[in-house]
């Protein structure tokens, strides 16, 4: 008899179809709402993406889970309200709620407290509070959930996944207790899914999802340095392979629409594979070498809100004399995306577009000193500097920085169409959270309110020490340092002007665009501990957008 391992998790959403993700302990047909399809194998893991169709816009489509045509979700004992997918309407108002940046922990001491009174402290998740929240009808249930990146830490994790490790290889060589491959994936996949108030959220809000960092290494393709010194470890091309093929099966298929799914040629031969592992394999290890941003890039609309999630992280261009977010290929599909009639544009990247001003002009200062400068001595070692601060945001990268800059001028002024009344740009990675908003030259003709809006982390807030640099990047102080820095090595001046109108914030944060017609509100809330035991949500900011 089949059960379920992980799931349902309820992905792309629109007015007449949705797909559900699930991963199944041995082969078996899954159907879900009269849908069926059959599993697909990796290694021995089953998963299947069911594609609904024929739903009614604007209803709410209570569905359970059915292997081999037995129920298999909900569990029949389930405290939670029933699963639903509700598919969006014409003219409502749209929540896109959105984060990144959530550690697997227990959710009790010492786990829930501070880093500053126990060094294994993460503090309350805000994501599982928000569904605490909603099973207890005092939240809206959100009409998209944005996971902008390190929805698993390979270098962090529960006692029982670094035991279970421990029991499978001799974790004395490297990369120690950290994951080494798809197995191992598998595992983390499970610890961040499975718990039960996580598995019913995932079960209700259309998720989408994109990779950063900490899912592969916390450098990850920071520089060419980089990636030549990691060629070289024994234990990372295993790793990398293990990597990108769980991002694509865990995180990734889940993203695309039906007809995309029907069009991708990696899913369709797994699918027909008897084992997918060497089709995988395959497509991971060339990717790992030949990369392609536009690839796993992807956008949706509901309503009128276009939402682009761009990936800048696995297209990145690390050659000599050439750095960059993403290649040509990656860049047209953005500009084309980014094109077309909405009342609001939203831009999902993972790593910020707008840091502090001070820590802008440091990393664009790190930039230029490590492409030659100040010479050679300085660029070894703005390397080790640019590594040891995670210097990889989009101010580390001038040229794909000012290409987005002229981008959301563009359609800001309404040489692309239209001007929407809003255009954000909602990033995570930075474990703070902020709203910056963005003014551009007078003659430019802008009528868009632009904004950056970051919210970081889910569950992984620093310690009062890491918190220090961050607030001195936003200073003034800060600014013209980093300033004066940037122009002695040469660095062009930005062309646009940016301030923090709010934040920063330093908990476990989750953040809540509420869109309705042409209006925009951004809120952002904490999680703290209540008074009956269980964390609540207590807000930070509201602000109105337009």
């Amino acid at each position: 008899m089949s059960e379920l391992v992980l799931g349902p998790v309820l992905r792309f959403v629109d007015p007449e179809e949705a797909t559900v993700w699930v991963e199944t302990d041995r082969p078996c047909e899954v159907e879900v709402l009269g849908a069926a399809d059959s599993t697909f194998a990796v290694d021995q893991h089953h998963y299947a993406l069911v594609c609904i169709e024929g739903l009614d816009p604007g209803a709410s489509h209570p569905y359970e889970v059915m292997l081999d045509g037995e129920r298999r979700w909900p569990p029949a004992d389930s405290p939670f309200p029933p699963s639903a997918i509700r598919t969006p309407d014409s003219g409502g108002r749209i929540e896109v709620v959105f984060g990144s940046c959530r550690v697997a922990l227990p959710h009790q001491p010492p786990y829930t407290l501070s880093k500053d009174d126990d060094p294994r402290g993460r503090e309350h998740d805000a994501l599982r509070t928000l569904a605490l929240e909603m099973i207890a009808g005092e939240r809206r249930w959100p009409d998209l959930l944005l996971m902008l990146g390190d929805q698993v830490y390979v270098d962090e994790g529960s006692p029982e996944v670094r035991e279970w490790i421990r029991s499978r290889r001799d974790v004395r060589k490297p990369p120690g207790e950290e994951v080494a491959d798809f197995e191992e994936y598998t595992r983390l996949y499970r610890e961040s899914w499975g718990e039960p108030v996580m598995r019913w959220l995932l079960s209700v809000v259309p998720t989408s999802m994109v990779i950063d960092d900490h899912d592969m290494h916390d450098d990850w393709l920071i520089s060419r340095e980089w990636i030549e010194e990691m060629r070289r470890e024994p234990w990372w091309e295993e790793r990398e392979i293990g990597g990108l093929m769980s991002y694509w099966v865990y995180q990734h298929l889940g993203n695309l629409s039906p007809r995309e799914l029907r069009e991708n040629p990696e899913y369709r031969e797994a699918r027909e594979a008897e084992d997918s592992v060497p089709v995988l394999r395959r497509f991971a290890a060339h990717e790992g070498r030949v990369p392609e941003g536009k690839r796993w890039s992807f956008c949706t609309d509901i309503d009128r809100v276009r939402v682009v999630v761009t990936d800048d992280r696995t297209g990145r261009v690390l050659e000599d004399g050439r750095r960059s977010i993403f290649d040509d290929e990656e860049w047209e599909w953005i500009v084309d995306h980014a094109t077309g009639e909405v009342d609001h544009l939203l831009i999902g990247t993972t790593d910020p577009f707008l840091l502090g001003p001070g820590l802008h002009y440091i990393e664009a200062w790190n930039e230029a000193v490590c492409d030659g400068a100040w010479g050679d001595e300085a660029a070894r070692l703005g390397e080790r500097m640019r590594r040891a601060l995670d210097f990889d945001h989009w101010a580390a990268f001038q040229s794909s920085f000012r290409r987005l800059a002229k981008l959301l001028e563009d359609v800001g002024s309404g040489r692309r169409g239209q001007p929407p009344a809003t255009i954000g740009v909602l990033s995570g990675d930075v474990h703070h959270a902020y709203l910056a908003d963005v003014a551009f030259r007078r003659d430019a003709g802008v009528s868009s309110h632009v904004y950056q809006a970051v919210c970081s982390p889910f569950r992984n807030a620093l310690d009062a020490h890491e918190q220090h640099g961050v607030r001195f990047g936003m200073t003034r102080t800060g600014r013209r340092l980093g300033e004066s820095l940037a122009r002695a090595a040469g660095v062009d001046d930005p062309g646009i002007r940016w301030r923090v109108s709010e934040g920063p914030f330093f908990d476990n944060q989750v953040a809540t665009l509420r869109l309705d017609g042409r209006a925009a509100t951004l809120r952002l809330d904490r999680a703290v501990p209540g008074d009956d035991g269980q964390p609540r949500l207590e807000k930070l900011c509201e602000q109105r957008l337009s």
